[in-house]
């Protein structure tokens, strides 16, 4: 069996006090959605923060196309092509539109002009309030400002920390919509979600996580159709 693209395997640690993630295992494909669901307090964003480098792991690895990035900080894997859009402060609000993407390409040494281009046209909202305060933004177009800064690196994984918490349904099932078009691009997509139904009807892969270990691991399809994933996980 090949390795997936990225993998955080059999993960144990914490902040530092008692481990949060017990054995935990998150993958994702090259190209694919993978999605992490479960209850309140479940380890979902310890899980992503473990793979981007946030906390210490005490077992396990985090490897990225075959290589062992555990011993790298959360920069290095920035330039190993890894993006990370946090669920909160993730944009800096007295910064126009244009500044924010501007700031999520510090990294590069090339022109950038084409990657703000597919971010305005992934985004066209983003073009039309470029000069405006990314502050002044509705939660939704905030959302998409962090989103369209983290593509700015040319990231190879995009992970999404609660990318439509707080947002409208509308505004939900478009932003998923768009994350579908950033994956059909070739960029893998893990993300943690509050909105189980929702986000396994888009992922290739999800994984249900209870108090830190892994409860159900399947397509996301499967997930849906499992009547133990609905009874517990999905309302019924």
């Amino acid at each position: 069996m090949a390795e997936p693209f990225l993998i955080g395997d059999a993960m144990t640690g914490g902040y530092g006090g008692a481990d949060i993630l017990h054995d935990c295992t998150i993958a994702v494909e090259k190209g694919q959605i993978a999605v992490i669901v479960g209850p309140n307090g479940a380890g979902k964003s310890t899980a992503m923060k473990a793979v981007f480098g946030m906390l210490k792991l005490r077992l396990g690895a985090v490897r990225l196309e075959g290589e062992d990035i555990s011993a790298l900080t959360p920069q290095a894997r920035v330039a190993k092509g890894m993006g990370f859009v946090p669920q909160t402060s993730n944009i800096f609000p007295s910064m126009t539109v244009e500044e924010n993407l501007e700031m999520g390409a510090f990294i590069r040494r090339d022109d950038i002009a084409a990657t703000m281009e597919q971010v305005y046209t992934l985004f066209p909202i983003l073009r039309d309030k470029r000069g405006q305060a990314a502050g002044e933004l509705s939660g939704g177009q905030r959302q998409q400002v962090a989103v369209g800064r983290a593509l700015m690196t040319q990231p190879k994984v995009l992970m999404l920390d609660e990318p439509t918490a707080g947002v409208s349904p509308i505004v939900m099932d478009e932003l998923f919509d768009r994350i579908i078009e950033i994956a059909r691009t070739g960029i893998s997509i893990l993300m943690v979600e509050q909105n189980a139904r929702q986000a396994l009807e888009i992922a290739d892969k999800g994984y249900v996580l209870v108090q830190g270990a892994n409860r159900y691991t399947d397509t996301g399809a499967a997930l849906l159709a499992d009547p133990d994933v609905r009874k517990s996980f999905l309302g019924g």
